[in-house]
């Protein structure tokens, strides 16, 4: 029997994005429980194209990404939660393959692949790079979770879990306006593997294109860095501004 997966997409003035996002959700086979956007209080039209597409909106109590992906996390009455970022597109089979994937009681979690494209190109050799810190960086700072295990994901690698074990382990850190998804890969070690699966979804490079190939890198990989040594999110944040 397929789990029944409630796709949670926390949204902040995503109207350039969104509308093609919520296209590809349309033709997934098979569709997933639930769709819910959890909106920051856009002020553009974010809200009105998830009307429009008959999606369920709901206006966040909090702005900010964990908090809002917590509060979708609450809403959902499906047995798994996958948190999708609005300029991320996905495989239509993702829903064959949680629940694939979660038929393993070993793994506790897992995401995908992020190669990141844009309107002119797609940025192969950053995201092998990008993915890689999935894995150097658990076996540098935490070699010995590593082992059992533990994978370095984030938001647009489209994290899934199940929700009993989301609720569980509290959930992403409200606190945290940055590295909130690493920090859940680290806390739902605890109940099993996190797993990064050998498919490919699409991100969007706005970030990468605003700062550059070699600049962004090198900030992915300093506060990644920094996080492992305990560096607090304060600190952090200024090195990741909100880009549009």
């Amino acid at each position: 029997m397929t789990c029944r997966v409630s796709i949670i997409i926390p949204t902040l003035n995503e109207a350039a994005t969104l509308e093609r996002t919520l296209r590809c959700l349309t033709v997934l086979s098979p569709l997933p429980w639930e769709i819910l956007i959890i909106d920051g209080n856009s002020e553009d039209e974010t809200v009105s194209i998830a009307q429009n597409a008959n999606i369920s909106v709901f206006i966040s109590s909090e702005r900010g990404r964990a908090q809002q992906m917590n509060q979708g996390a609450e809403i959902a009455t499906g047995d798994v939660l996958c948190f999708l970022h609005a300029d991320t597109f996905v495989p239509d089979d993702l829903i064959e393959i949680i629940d694939r994937t979660l038929a393993d009681k070993t793994i506790a979690g897992g995401g995908f692949i992020s190669l990141m494209t844009g309107k002119t190109k797609t940025r192969w050799f950053f995201s092998s790079l990008n993915t890689l810190k999935t894995f150097i960086l658990p076996f540098l700072f935490r070699p010995f979770l590593f082992f059992k295990g533990f994978r370095l994901l984030f938001g647009d690698q489209v994290m899934f879990c199940r929700r009993d074990d989301f609720l569980a382990c509290g959930g992403f850190d409200p606190l945290l306006p940055i590295m909130e998804d690493a920090d859940l890969c680290l806390k739902l070690t605890r109940y099993g593997r996190i797993c990064q699966i050998n498919r490919i979804v699409i991100s969007s490079d706005r970030r990468v294109t605003k700062l550059g190939e070699t600049k962004a890198l090198a900030i992915y990989f300093y506060i990644a860095f920094l996080w492992f040594f305990g560096v607090s999110h304060t600190h952090l944040k200024q090195f990741y501004a909100e880009i549009r």
